[in-house]
């Protein structure tokens, strides 16, 4: 496949208005390692509600939340076949994302039911189990790398054994899903790509011979429209499962504890209050939003005023649609007590919205009623700063949780 070359700043198109040319690096985005959400924030207020950007291959932003709905919702001008920035073609069709309705909902339907509440639910005493024995294993420390020592961990292991696969295969597979989301080079985003669809191809040979009751051979068995699926559907539907179940959850959970680690007092109120926990969950979603998936424009269209055409691309930060002013008052503040339904956009909308949603915030509910009564006071670990970044998924990659040992309270 030939791989497009990215300079570091591509020419304005002449459909482009030079007013609306607006230089944005969402990989070295300005201010974004000392707060993610605020650098975004600040882009929101002072970037036009659409702009043309000349990094990465040169496309369309939107910052607006109610642009960024109305396009995650349009399948008819925006596809997702081609959602990362870089403009990088898959190197594999990967159904339900090369679909839209009405062939999108065959699809989708073979992965919905592996995700559905009742799934999710018998679930739950793994994810439940798993965080438990991590968090007992640094409790006793005073201290963790939380990254390494529990988000690269929870959220992969309990993915992998839904799948069926094996939990140890984390360390391999994690560089690649990183890789994807986070690489601006476009021979790093197709080899990793390549190198997930090689795990999973072994992973069908090895289920064809021995076949299990796991979504994997599920889909190895399904039909559409009467018709069995070819194999390159089958193993891309799956490389982009896997793909997708080892990122995003672990750098949510990676800001919700920067968050709750600056801020005792929301802390203390989750403790005194633990029947409050299923709504923060929402809102600390909410504020703390992680995927900012991109969109093929497949026809020329005006939008918002602009001419857009045919194969550009236009990416809607969807971290921001929980932090705008017109949709949430006081966005940037964190309330347990903000009324319910909480707007926020973090698992899409539309026929794309993510599948994993429930496990997602179920994760993130065990953690916190199992991680609050352990260690019930924490913080940043003197002299360290919490590494975090922009990008395609928003990432923290680092960070050190200190606390003073003590029992725990029954």
């Amino acid at each position: 496949m030939d791989l497009p070359n990215i300079p570091p700043l591509t020419e304005r198109p002449a459909h482009v208005p030079p007013a609306l040319v607006y230089d944005v690096d969402i990989f070295n985005l300005e201010g974004a390692k000392n707060g993610v959400h605020e650098a975004w924030k600040r882009l929101q207020r002072e970037a036009p509600p659409i702009f043309w950007t000349p990094r990465n291959g040169g496309y369309w932003m939107i910052t607006r939340a109610k642009d960024i709905e109305a396009v995650q919702k349009d399948h008819e001008h925006f596809s997702m076949k081609r959602m990362l920035i870089p403009n990088v073609p898959r190197p594999f069709p990967a159904p339900p994302l090369d679909f839209e309705p009405p062939h999108h909902a065959p699809w989708r339907l073979l992965i919905s039911p592996a995700f559905s509440p009742k799934v999710v639910s018998e679930v739950e005493e793994t994810v439940r189990k798993v965080a438990i024995n991590l968090i007992e294993g640094m409790r006793p420390r005073g201290e963790c790398e939380f990254v390494s020592e529990f988000t690269k961990v929870l959220p992969i292991v309990v993915f992998l054994t839904m799948m069926q696969l094996p939990p140890q295969d984390r360390e391999l597979l994690m560089p690649h899903a990183d890789a994807i989301v986070r690489s601006p080079n476009p021979q790093s985003i197709h080899g990793a790509r390549l190198a997930l669809k090689a795990y999973i191809q072994k992973v069908i040979d090895e289920r064809k011979a021995n076949p299990r009751d796991d979504l994997i051979t599920k889909i190895m068995n399904a039909r559409i429209d009467g018709e069995p699926i070819g194999e390159e559907y089958v193993v891309g539907m799956c490389t982009l499962l896997l793909s997708g179940g080892l990122d995003t959850v672990k750098n949510l959970l990676g800001f919700v504890a920067i968050f709750l680690a600056t801020h005792p007092d929301h802390v203390r109120q989750l403790r005194e209050n633990p029947d409050l926990l299923p709504h923060a969950v929402e809102e600390l979603i909410r504020r703390h939003g992680v995927s900012n998936t991109a969109r093929l424009i497949v026809k020329d269209y005006e939008f918002l005023g602009v001419q857009l055409k045919a194969g550009e691309q236009l990416q809607g930060v969807t971290a921001l649609v929980g932090l705008d002013d017109e949709t949430v008052s006081n966005p940037m503040e964190v309330d347990f007590n903000r009324p319910a339904p909480i707007p926020h956009a973090a698992f899409g909308n539309g026929p794309h919205r993510c599948p994993g949603s429930i496990l997602a915030k179920r994760e993130l509910l065990v953690w916190l009623q199992e991680w609050l009564p352990r260690i019930p006071e924490f913080r940043l670990k003197s002299g360290t700063v919490p590494h975090q970044d922009a990008g395609m998924v928003n990432n923290v990659s680092e960070l050190w949780l200190s606390w003073d040992v003590q029992p725990i309270v029954e």
